[in-house]
């Protein structure tokens, strides 16, 4: 079994029976973290889909206490490897396998510069494959027609994880679309609602998929979603 848990914005925890592995861990300064940094003195990786501060956010001060591994682009590994953390750099396209599982970086559309302007390399989504379960965290982007290719050649996917908040990213009606494309087992929407320019309704989200014939859910900061 593998368990999701939210923690706001694009931010989610992967754990199954032995591994804990932290995606765009974005917590403080963020007002629909359930959780605090500190919470994470235990973790085996930290995931980071690209470069800005509500996605690389707490991960310097977590990988330094932990001792996670961080995962990221070769811009970003080196930005945090010169603040004392211990990283693999992986670019678009390529895969490694992990302890806990396997890795890899896919497209997405956005930026990636760091807190202070930084050059991080390009944005990336994630295709997580833990405790025999695939799972798709888009990052920051808007909708592309190779998520087709996503769904097809990486998947068959178990969930899907998308943007709905619009103005930076894919808006509701895009991230439907996007479902049609990748085809996962379940569909849970994410970075809405953080700030005043990405408010959404995440029920309506959940409405237009299901109107689709396909399924999502909508899972709260602090709220689980498990596949079995």
């Amino acid at each position: 079994m593998l368990t999701l848990r939210y923690h706001g914005h694009d931010c989610w925890e992967l754990s199954d029976d032995r591994y804990r592995v932290l995606i765009d861990p974005y917590l403080t300064g963020n007002p629909l973290a359930d959780v605090q940094a500190d919470a994470f003195a235990k973790l085996d990786a930290i995931v980071i889909t690209h470069g800005h501060g509500d996605h690389i956010g707490d991960a310097a001060a977590i990988a330094r206490r932990s001792g996670a591994l961080v995962i990221s682009n070769f811009e970003i590994v080196n930005y945090l490897g010169a603040q004392g953390c211990q990283g693999h750099p992986l670019h678009i396209g390529g895969g490694r396998q992990f302890p806990f599982g396997h890795v890899k970086l896919t497209i997405a559309h956005h930026g990636s510069t760091g807190p202070n302007g930084e050059a991080l390399g390009n944005p990336a989504g994630v295709i997580m494959t833990m405790a025999g379960k695939k799972v798709y965290h888009a990052g920051d982007t808007g909708l592309f027609l190779d998520m087709q290719l996503i769904g097809e050649a990486w998947g068959p996917l178990d969930v899907a994880l998308l943007p709905i908040g619009d103005n930076f990213t894919m808006g509701i009606d895009d991230a439907v679309r996007a479902t049609g494309f990748l085809k996962a087992h379940m569909n849970i929407p994410m970075h809405y609602n953080t700030f005043g320019v990405i408010e959404a309704d995440p029920q309506e989200f959940v409405r237009k998929v299901e109107a689709a014939g396909r399924r999502a859910v909508v899972v709260k900061p602090g709220g689980e979603y498990k596949i079995p």
